[in-house]
């Protein structure tokens, strides 16, 4: 298990599949300011790569993604 990063968001997206995660995390980003983080506990395989794409496209930062049994962890930092 990796080394658990500081948030100040956490938001479940559980049993959604693409595009829901990354909207989700789109929209709760919107509410945080510049330098907070956001976790996203998603069971998407997919929400790997789309994560680092959307980290690409939007100019936030995608600080770790781990694995945890089957359940996928993504922390973003607001831009």
């Amino acid at each position: 298990m990796g080394e658990t990063l500081r948030y100040d968001k956490e938001i479940d997206t559980r049993g959604l599949n693409c595009p829901l995660p990354v909207l989700r995390a789109k929209k709760a980003l919107a509410d945080m300011t510049s330098g907070q983080v956001l976790k996203i506990v998603a069971t998407d395989p997919g929400s790997i790569r789309d994560f680092q794409a959307f980290a690409r496209q939007t100019g936030n930062q995608l600080l770790a993604q781990h694995t945890v049994n089957d359940e996928f962890i993504h922390y973003l930092k607001r831009r």
